[in-house]
């Protein structure tokens, strides 16, 4: 039997079979009672991945990937009265300025190099300097190059100066730390195809209860306005919009699977478990990381490309042997590769990994 293609790239993943086999668990109207039960459970569920946020905040689900669920996000809590300053170390902080941008939102752009740490001191001194700004948006794990940001200093920050936070963590949610109290925290934004174990097209927003009750939507939207889908789903359970049934599916039983496997806690252990022998077995190899091994989250580390090699030549290699890894971007593009540590990998797997990697390090560059 030919050997299972394990997905090393920062998500969709490998699925279990138990989440594989829930997308056919059968035909459903998205507006019958079942799946308003449905919907009810999995935005139940998805507050108490993390148990400090379970009594203080609500979710939301929607159809659309993890991008969907920031720019959601920002377009009903980021105000228009007021400022939001964006924090961006790589791509998808950069992003966040993007949409804000296209909304027409007043906002600010604290932007460090990509291999760099959030600019904190800049932040603090912008905040100085500009009046008026009432909420900060940030990346928790930045997937450009792996990092994960300094949430406690930038948390903190933000609790003491009453700042809401809005955070983008669609790579973080299910794997890493989230202190929704001590870092002020207001929203978030995830999605079900990377730490969940889900399938792409799911994706959804926490916050407050006291902001979806509180405040008015800020959205120029009528798709991505999330308190359309409050309304709706902590009614009846019902969406405002047709949502991807068979997804949901495969979300509620990936999200049962992660509480059965020790929750948040334990996959992100796994997740370390699994970088630290990969990068071992790199660096036995003579391959480097991108960042200091204490600086990346437990989610995908990155590396630098030896000398002579191609990232299309590398990931082409390992491919025929059945692994899918991840280029870099922008500047970085022929410069790293990124493995991601997701998904249902075995032991079996990470052993036939170090084997593939061996027979391409080993041999001519390329």
């Amino acid at each position: 039997m030919a050997e299972r293609t394990i997905l090393l790239n920062p998500g969709p993943v490998t699925l279990t079979s138990r989440v594989r086999a829930a997308l056919c668990r059968g035909d459903w109207c998205h507006r019958e009672p079942e799946f308003r039960e449905l919907t009810q459970d999995i935005n139940g569920r998805l507050t108490k991945v993390y148990p400090e946020m379970e009594n203080a905040f609500d979710a939301v689900m929607l159809t659309g990937s993890g991008t969907a669920s920031v720019e959601a996000m920002l377009n009903t809590f980021a105000p228009h009265d007021t400022g939001t300053l964006v924090l961006a170390n790589g791509v998808y902080g950069e992003r966040m300025a993007s949409m804000l941008a296209a909304q027409r939102k007043p906002h600010t752009l604290v932007k460090a190099p990509w291999l760099e740490m959030m600019d904190l001191a800049q932040l603090l001194k912008t905040l100085d300097q500009q009046d008026g700004i009432t909420h900060v948006a940030a990346v928790h794990h930045e997937t450009t190059t792996g990092r994960l940001n300094d949430l406690e200093s930038l948390g903190q920050i933000c609790r003491e100066l009453d700042l809401q936070l809005l955070l983008d963590s669609v790579s973080g949610f299910g794997a890493e730390s989230i202190e929704p109290d001590t870092w002020n925290l207001s929203a978030l934004a995830g999605t079900a195809n990377k730490c969940l174990h889900g399938v792409p097209g799911i994706s959804f927003v926490l916050a407050r209860k006291a902001l979806w009750n509180g405040t008015r939507s800020q959205s120029g939207s009528v798709y991505l306005d999330l308190t359309r889908y409050y309304r709706s789903q902590h009614a009846e359970g019902d969406s405002p919009f047709t949502q991807a049934v068979q997804i949901v599916f495969a979300l509620q039983e990936a999200l049962i699977e992660l509480d059965e496997q020790g929750g948040w806690q334990a996959r992100g252990q796994t997740y370390r478990r699994r970088a630290e022998a990969i990068a071992d077995c790199l660096h036995d190899l003579g391959v480097t990381t991108l960042l200091p091994r204490e600086q990346f989250s437990s989610v995908l580390w990155s590396y630098v490309l030896p000398n002579g090699w191609t990232y299309a030549g590398l990931h082409d290699a390992l491919k025929k042997d059945g692994f899918v890894i991840y280029a870099g971007q922008g500047d970085l593009s022929s410069r790293i590769f990124r493995i991601a540590h997701m998904g249902d990998i075995t032991d079996e797997d990470l052993e036939r990994l170090r084997r593939s990697l061996e027979a391409c390090f080993s041999g001519a560059a390329r």
